[in-house]
């Protein structure tokens, strides 16, 4: 795992250049440095050492040094992969995954990452051809960021590295503001820097000549097909198994984080990791460290535990936002630095169960689809007119059930995480609003039109959850603390396996995964396989209503540059509702108040604190 940057243009100060934004995301990369440049392209890399230790150091070069690559990622069929290429008489001088990516470049060109298993983002230059190729994985496990503007090309793994660049002009992209407010972080290709995308994953990029070309090579597409039920079980259960041996493979020890719920436990239980970690609080009703040490203790391997305290919490916000690069009020991006933080005192490596909720059917809003059929018997104008009805009405328990049940999934549908309506985004915003939130995921949508709700669902929460929220705070939170996050669950193979699940073996209306449920069942040792998940819950909500968070964010929505995005009579009523226990408005004050402290820190000039 490793942080990569470069620049295409005709900077003479390259050198210079690329080790200072090399060194801004050193944090990805403390165990070395390396970098090319040539007159017309420099390219940078930090490396965190895993495979290879001894002669992985990156950048690395073909045979006749024409091409040469900086890699951040894991390819986990790399061996066979390098044996297909040694027949192809190709010459390897390292034992790395790394070559094979240039070799494979040079065999099978832009179809190379159709060849690959694992996360990946990395940049090849071919000198001859003058030409950077650039892919990364298929679900955006791994970053990638690119700016392009007249005759300079920039990419790297976080932005604040292009903040190094000289000619790079730093400006906010307030147009995506009110996308944010309703998904809670950025849903967007463009970033809230503007002029700065990220690469969708699944694609590939090629810079030539002062143009840029992306083309897709993955796409997430369902197949639902009927099973006998116990052979798609062992068909989990398999995949599973060989996806995580797979995921194990390091030269340094592998660790997992370990929380109450099936995901993790199921993870742990296969892996069998030496060493497990958990994070949790005082609270009994946000605590899993005891779930945890039942299952450590069962299994006879290590568990580590810390709790969380309030201030510890408060106090860490301003740096993990400093790290994600953009806003987002994730409440889970603390206690996911936390646990890095626990973990990289011991590995450099850690499983952790991202995925299953998306890929299986996990969330409790699928179960709506099955519980509540009796009331998608009445006519859909009926259950219109009654949304339209009960939309201008105020919010009461019920309400907003009648309001989604008369609206197409489609015109509504964002994700498990919807915070702000447009409708109140119009209240809440000072600046223009021009994106809507069914623009964004319309082209999601129409992948799965003919296929039933729940499928819909997971291929919003895919695509936006999981992909630019779940898998940015898990990359982000592990580097931070300089340790290797990896995936078992969201892998291709068993992408295949659960994108052939038909609604039964999804969900029911007395559980959620109920297939991957059964196939853990096996190899769990306690009922974690049949609790309901956690994640990892934070007691938020109830330290918004104490004096002292409840003080931080008024003070904060009270500077004067607050007025320039919010109407800020409004926000204060909000944080006032909520500190009163008049209405739950937790989410919408943080979600504003997290914009708020990323904003003070990459535009106010406050980074130098973090």
């Amino acid at each position: 795992m490793c942080g990569i940057v470069g620049f295409v243009s005709q900077e003479k100060k390259k050198k210079e250049i690329i080790k200072k934004m090399a060194d801004r995301i050193k944090h990805r990369g403390p165990d070395g440095e390396g970098y090319y440049i040539d007159e017309d392209v420099a390219l940078g890399h930090r490396r965190l050492s895993i495979i290879d230790l001894s002669t992985g150091d990156q950048p690395i070069y073909n045979e006749d040094e024409q091409m040469v690559i900086v890699f951040n990622g894991e390819i986990y069929n790399y061996v066979e992969l390098r044996d297909e290429l040694k027949k192809k008489k190709h010459e390897f001088k390292t034992s790395s995954d790394t070559e094979i990516l240039i070799h494979g470049y040079e065999e099978w060109g832009s179809d190379l990452p159709k060849k690959l298993r694992g996360m990946f983002a990395f940049a090849i230059w071919d000198k001859c051809a003058k030409t950077l190729f650039c892919a990364r994985d298929p679900f955006g496990i791994k970053p990638f960021y690119y700016y392009h503007k007249e005759d300079v090309f920039l990419f790297c793994s976080e932005i604040k590295s292009f903040l190094e660049y000289p000619k790079f002009q730093k400006k906010l992209n307030k147009e995506i503001l009110g996308p944010y407010l309703s998904f809670s972080f950025t849903p967007t290709t463009e970033t809230f820097f503007k002029d700065v995308y990220r690469l969708n994953p699944g694609c590939s990029l090629i810079c030539k000549d002062g143009k840029v070309e992306i083309k897709p090579f993955y796409e997430v597409k369902f197949f639902p097909k009927k099973h006998e039920y116990d052979q798609v079980v062992e068909e989990i259960s398999k995949t599973m198994k060989s996806s995580v041996d797979y995921h194990m493979l390091s030269d340094v020890e592998v660790g997992s984080f370990l929380s109450s719920g099936i995901d993790s436990s199921y993870i742990v239980s296969l892996a069998k990791p030496d060493k497990t970690y958990t994070v949790g609080y005082d609270n009994p009703k946000y605590d899993e460290t005891l779930y945890a040490k039942d299952l450590a203790e069962k299994l006879k391997i290590k568990n580590k535990s810390k709790k969380i305290t309030k201030e510890e919490y408060i106090q860490i916000v301003p740096k993990i936002l400093y790290h994600m690069d953009e806003p987002s009020s994730d409440p889970a991006s603390v206690m996911l630095y936390f646990v890095s933080e626990l973990a990289s005192k011991e590995v450099k490596v850690v499983l952790s169960g991202e995925g299953a909720d998306e890929f299986f059917g996990g969330y409790n809003n699928y179960r709506e689809e099955v519980d509540l059929k009796w009331y998608n018997k009445i006519p859909y104008p009926l259950r219109k007119i009654a949304a339209v009805f009960f939309n201008i009405l105020p919010e009461f328990p019920g309400r907003n059930f009648i309001v989604r049940r008369g609206t197409k999934l489609e015109n509504d549908y964002i994700g498990v995480n919807k915070v702000f309506s447009e409708r109140e985004r119009k209240k809440v915003l000072n600046c223009e609003d021009p994106i809507q939130n069914k623009n964004l995921t319309k082209p999601i949508f129409d992948t799965v039109k003919d296929l039933d709700n729940i499928t819909k669902k997971q291929a919003i929460d895919i695509h936006f959850w999981l992909i630019k929220d779940i898998l940015q705070k898990a990359d982000r939170m592990t580097m931070a603390n300089s340790i290797e996050g990896r995936v078992p669950f969201i892998d291709k193979e068993v992408f295949k396996v659960a994108s052939s699940l038909t609604e039964k073996e999804k969900v029911t209306k007395e559980n959620t995964k109920v297939a991957l449920r059964k196939a853990a069942k096996k190899d769990i040792p306690n009922e974690s396989y049949k609790k309901k998940k956690l994640g990892f819950p934070v007691p938020l909500r109830e330290w918004l209503r104490e004096e002292d968070l409840y003080t931080e964010v008024k003070n904060t929505f009270q500077k004067s540059y607050v007025g320039e995005f919010f109407n800020q009579k409004y926000i204060l009523k909000l944080l006032e509702e909520h500190k009163k226990n008049k209405k739950d408005t937790y989410k919408k004050v943080w979600t504003i108040y997290c914009f708020l402290k990323w904003y003070e820190i990459f535009f106010l000039e406050k980074e130098c604190s973090i």
